[in-house]
């Protein structure tokens, strides 16, 4: 069963770093693209990021580029999204999700197949 599970949210002030994890299970990361998406409640889930090993590949979007970097431990069989200068609109509920691989539309969420439950990032001015 493919699970991802997210983690690593929580309150921060402006300025400060977080690095979230997503844990996955029943795949081996390595061999999958997995991304990074936020939303807020009325707005669309955004695409932050998407890492794809096999291709050799990642991709941010310009509204976080600069101050996120994705990663994977294939030990820990885990995919990290390290943010920096957090700024109070990055509040919002953070989610990993899978897809094949990442691609061009690597933002367009209904590529990806499974999701995480999401974890909270709350950044206080």
């Amino acid at each position: 069963e493919v699970q991802l599970v997210e983690s690593g949210g929580g309150l921060v002030q402006a300025g400060g770093s977080l690095r979230l994890s997503c844990a996955a299970s029943g795949f081996t990361v390595d061999d999958y693209a997995v991304g990074w998406f936020r939303q807020v409640p009325g707005k669309d889930r955004e695409g932050i990021s998407c890492i794809d090993n096999s291709e050799g590949s990642t991709w941010y979007s310009d509204s976080v580029k600069g101050r996120v970097t994705t990663s994977t431990d294939n030990a820990k069989n885990t995919v990290y999204l390290q943010v920096d200068n957090l700024r109070p609109e990055d509040t919002a509920i953070y989610y990993c999700a899978r897809r094949h691989a990442c691609g061009t539309l690597w933002y367009d969420r209904d590529f990806y197949g499974y999701w995480g439950q999401g974890t909270q990032v709350t950044v206080s001015s």
